[in-house]
């Protein structure tokens, strides 16, 4: 269509379902160079929440068709212009997949912009349906074979589609729905998988997750469990003392820690030797060790030289008090700190974030909670799908620095995924290390490419349209 506009001034845009531009067309260069100068340019958004009322992010919302004319434009940059937007709708899925969106010069001739958008878009949403049909008939069977049971609590979660029975959606909140996407999101790679899931209600489940051959999409069978009275992840009587808690940095091993040692429990910090001496803070390690009295925690044993771990190992053998050891996972337990870590006779291994995304959405809101208190705040079920896709090196700290900071940034009303720190508002790429990998080579290429998806294409031996679907897939914007 761009090439039969070649001789106008008019340009075309598509955008995507969060109103992100996806490309940009325009012949006339100095359009062109109109719109890029206020900002239009791939990867841009244009929501109603960021520009106000216009012809990209205003259809999002609505689900309509939308021409705005010059000064109808919330933003008063966009005056000189006229625009005509309609809205992709998905055939099968009723989800919006994006916005087309064609637009001139103030005063250009419009009559005919909605006509032309509505036939391009009806295209657009016919090679949908083309392209999706037979998946979508599969995940349909598949849901009607385990639908079959009439009380069986069933999802099928796939590429745009959520089917789920009655029951299901009984026993699910709104919330609960991001926590379940991630479990889901874990066996399509890894094959059948199953969490333990606490629910918004406060109700436990298993998920057992099955991915469903020959399309991308997984069966989520959910079964209520009873009320878990255990407590704390983990928690449960311990084979002896000492204890070792192994954990990546944030994981919370001190939260760890100071629940199995109990109240009135001492912490010691290996990174204090740097500045207090190791001698001193020897002395006072043993000291504490041959006294009695409340459990003793040791924290971050690995940054302890050799010979203070073997001094550890010593005291240890003679102590008069429970003690509990916090480290981070790596060779060292086996190496310089084996001394010590041996003489544990209890070991609990705390499982990063990102093997327990289905865990994010519940944590997330009770950290939110903490922030604000009762401000009134809540997460939306978007912000919190955003928040479970991200990889989150930092376990619980970083999340928890996250949540504050879009807390502070909202005081009451919804916390959307705009409200974000800027490197956590997209979805992150899926956990499989073959797709991390493909991400990274097409990130490359784009970026080798200045920019340019057709050249990035041609750089990597694929299509131009191959290159827009897997980026679509891998969620690079």
């Amino acid at each position: 269509m761009k090439t039969e506009l070649d001789d106008t001034s008019l340009a075309l845009l598509l955008a995507d379902r969060t109103a992100r531009v996806v490309d940009f067309r325009c012949a006339d260069r100095s359009f062109h160079r109109t719109l890029t100068a206020l900002g239009v340019v791939a990867g841009v958004r244009l929501g109603e929440d960021q520009v106000g009322t216009n012809a990209v992010g205003t259809p999002v919302e609505t689900r309509q068709g939308l021409l705005v004319r010059g000064a109808e434009h919330f933003a008063a940059a966009f005056h000189g212009v006229t625009c005509y937007g309609h809205p992709i709708i998905h055939p099968v899925t009723r989800r919006i997949e994006g916005v087309l969106n064609i637009g001139g010069p103030l005063g250009a001739e419009d009559r005919l912009f909605a006509a032309l958008v509505r036939r391009m878009v009806r295209d657009i949403e016919d090679r949908l349906q083309l392209d999706s049909s037979q998946s979508q008939l599969r995940l349909l069977a598949a849901f009607q074979t385990a639908a079959r049971s009439p009380r069986r609590r069933v999802l099928v979660v796939g590429q745009g589609l959520v089917l789920a029975t009655p029951h299901a959606l009984d026993l699910l909140e709104p919330a609960d729905h991001a926590a379940v996407q991630a479990c889901a999101e874990g066996s399509r790679t890894g094959g059948e998988t199953s969490c333990r899931l606490t629910l918004n209600s406060g109700r436990t489940v298993r998920l057992t997750c099955t991915p469903i051959d020959g399309v991308e999409g997984v069966l989520v069978d959910i079964v209520p469990l009873e009320r878990d009275h255990r407590g704390t992840r983990g928690a449960g009587p311990l084979a002896g003392w000492p204890l070792l808690v192994v954990g990546e940095p944030g994981s919370g091993r001190t939260t760890e820690a100071r629940q199995a040692a109990g109240p009135g429990s001492t912490t010691l910090d290996a990174t204090d030797a740097v500045w207090q001496g190791e001698q001193a803070w020897a002395t006072v390690m043993a000291e504490l060790l041959e006294g009695d009295g409340p459990a003793l925690i040791i924290e971050n044993i690995q940054h302890m030289s050799e010979r203070m771990a073997a001094l550890l190992a010593k005291c240890l053998r003679g102590a008069c008090r429970d003690v509990v050891l916090t480290s981070t996972p790596g060779d060292h337990l086996d190496g310089p700190h084996a001394w010590p870590t041996a003489l544990c006779n209890a070991r609990r291994d705390l499982v990063p974030l990102r093997r327990r995304r289905h865990e994010i959405p519940q944590l997330a809101q009770r950290m939110l909670a903490d922030a604000s208190g009762t401000g009134g705040t809540r997460l939306t079920a978007d912000t919190l799908r955003v928040l479970a896709a991200h990889p989150w090196p930092g376990n619980l700290a970083e999340l928890r620095r996250v949540i504050h900071a879009a807390a502070g940034a909202r005081s009451a009303g919804d916390i959307i995924a705009s409200d974000l720190p800027t490197s956590y508002r997209n979805l992150q790429a899926p956990a499989s290390p073959f797709r991390q990998a493909e991400r990274e080579i097409i990130v490359a290429a784009i970026e080798a490419a200045r920019g340019n998806k057709l050249r990035a294409a041609r750089a990597l031996g694929v299509s131009r349209s191959t290159l827009y679907n897997r980026m679509r897939a891998l969620h690079i914007y």
